[in-house]
């Protein structure tokens, strides 16, 4: 199996969704996590952000990563923490 496992396979995953879970999986840790902000995804993959966030939606709803919100020690928001989920299994 490659290293990305099923996400070729996957006839209902939009395109833009294989995108930016590569992004994703490129950048994340060897716990299968990264953080990266809606606009420096969008910006990298040259993407508009609401279509970064339908994908990031797609994905979380397909079983493929989880999202988890983020704050600052002050109350004010930060990037998400994304974590790759292996196979549809939690990691």
């Amino acid at each position: 199996m490659s290293l990305f496992g099923t996400i070729y396979t996957d006839t209902e995953l939009p395109h833009r969704a294989r995108s930016v879970y590569m992004y994703l999986r490129d950048r994340s840790d060897k716990e299968r996590k990264c953080w990266p902000g809606l606009n420096t995804i969008a910006s990298d993959l040259h993407l508009s952000r609401s279509t970064v966030q339908r994908a990031i939606a797609d994905l979380e709803k397909a079983g493929y990563i989880q999202k988890d919100h983020r704050n600052r020690d002050n109350g004010g928001c930060t990037s998400n923490l994304y974590t790759i989920i292996e196979e549809g299994r939690p990691p």
